[in-house]
């Protein structure tokens, strides 16, 4: 009988991963350790000889260079059979030991979903009668799909072609040699060492101050409370030292377009006049009428709204 045995490699979610904090994935390089397994299947064995679906695992330490990456890779597994050789390795199943060294390309390796192929090879020790197993030359295949969580943390699952040497075992009936090839579907996590910690945003600019001069209807003179709110504006000026004033004007909606662009340009202009008596310069005020555009409360046509009667005075 031949001797039925698995490839004891792990599925390893890699690791292309990015620093980030808990929300954003930032791409870096660094170390990555892994863990996982899945299912493994026997290709090849003896007429008479039944296989099972197996199982699998292990981990990995490694490095991830943006694109390539390189690990160490050590995992273990089973397959059962329908051999029974009492006294023998083979009974009922069968195991193996690898370890692996191994490469990996990654595909798209700045983005969250990665895919990526990969070749391995290293030592495989077989189950068998000697006291460390029938220690083979093993070799692997590998592709996947990882997706990074963030920065630190992946998942991922993979497909896996493996082969090794020859193992030889002693039965009952004579020595017997056995091709050795599994096929393995596999899924894991990793976490990578290092993940550099993003800035948090800088707080919004503050909104530049701004004043609001209310009017009469149908009129661009300044009452008392107009005068004192251009003397806080004056002041909010010269506090500022370099800064330009915009004095933009606004009517309501009563009264023809045309009449009432004229009359915002004029309240902004009687402004522009009041800040300058308060001390600012005449050079470093804009006039702007708007007429009706801008309401601050918006209504239908043909509407005496007061808070609509108004300039703005903006310093920047």
């Amino acid at each position: 009988m031949k001797k039925l045995v698995i490839a004891g490699a792990i599925a390893l979610a890699p690791f292309a991963v990015q620093a980030q904090t808990q929300d954003t994935y930032v791409p870096f390089e660094g170390f990555y350790i892994a863990g996982g397994g899945g299912a493994v299947w026997a290709l090849s064995s003896n007429p008479g000889v039944t296989t099972y679906t197996g199982w699998l695992a292990g981990g990995k330490l490694g490095y991830d260079f943006l694109g390539p990456r390189v690990d160490l890779e050590v995992g273990y597994g089973r397959i059962g059979n329908n051999v029974f050789f009492p006294g023998s390795a083979v009974s009922g199943s069968s195991g193996q030991l690898n370890v692996m060294a191994n490469a990996y390309y990654d595909f798209l390796p700045l983005q969250r979903f990665t895919p990526y192929i990969g070749v391995g090879a290293g030592v495989a020790f077989v189950d068998s009668n000697q006291p460390l197993g029938s220690t083979q030359f093993a070799w692997q295949a590998m592709a996947g799909l990882t997706y990074h969580i963030d920065s630190s943390w992946a998942v991922g699952v993979e497909a896996r072609y493996m082969g090794t040497t020859n193992p030889s075992i002693n039965t009952p009936t004579g020595t017997v040699y056995s091709q050795n090839h599994t096929i393995a579907a596999l899924a894991g996590i990793a976490f990578k060492f290092g993940a550099p910690t993003v800035a948090p945003p800088p707080p919004p600019a503050a909104a530049p101050p701004s004043f609001m001069v209310f009017f009469d209807w149908d009129r661009s003179n300044l009452s008392a409370q107009a005068l004192n709110t251009i003397k806080q504006a004056a002041a909010a000026y010269k506090t500022k030292g370099n800064a330009r004033i915009t004095a933009t004007g606004h009517t309501d909606t009563s009264g023809p377009e045309a009449y009432n662009m004229a009359l915002s340009l004029r309240r902004a202009n009687t402004v522009k006049d009041a800040l300058v008596r308060e001390g600012v310069p005449a050079t470093a005020i804009a006039v702007i009428g708007r007429g009706e555009a801008g309401l601050l409360v918006k209504t239908a046509d043909g509407v005496r709204e007061p808070q609509n009667r108004r300039v703005e005075i903006v310093i920047q």
